[in-house]
């Protein structure tokens, strides 16, 4: 039935997710402002 609200035959379209803050590259200081690279400070593997 139309216009009951089941979806059937509508088209989503799903944006790509933008970041608020840049992708910070492992050698790049880090941003908590440690003076560190940010792969020997926050970004870390554990």
């Amino acid at each position: 039935m139309a216009g009951d609200g089941d979806g059937a035959g509508e088209v989503s379209i799903d944006l790509p997710v933008r970041r608020s803050i840049p992708k910070v590259g492992r050698n790049e200081p880090c941003p908590c402002g440690s003076g560190k690279k940010y792969k020997n400070c926050c970004g870390r593997v554990a």
